[in-house]
């Protein structure tokens, strides 16, 4: 899918509290259409990326799993 700049204006972005306001986090934001957009709040003239719903419901599941933990 493609994105423009323009739907992301006005988007509520977060981030995770354990970032403590710092930069070099991810952040997310939920596009009216259901999907999320990510982006790293170091680089923000890259374009964020953007997942389905169920895309980033089985990211969620699987972190909070800890399947993405390092070994």
């Amino acid at each position: 899918m493609s994105t423009t700049d323009d739907q992301f204006a006005g988007l509520a972005w977060f981030k995770a509290s354990a970032s403590g306001g710092s930069s070099g986090c991810l952040e997310v934001a939920f596009l009216p259409d259901g999907r999320v957009a990510l982006r790293d709040n170091e680089d923000l003239n890259n374009p964020p990326f953007v997942v389905t719903e169920h895309v980033w419901r089985c990211f969620i599941d699987g972190a909070t799993k800890g399947e993405f933990d390092p070994s």
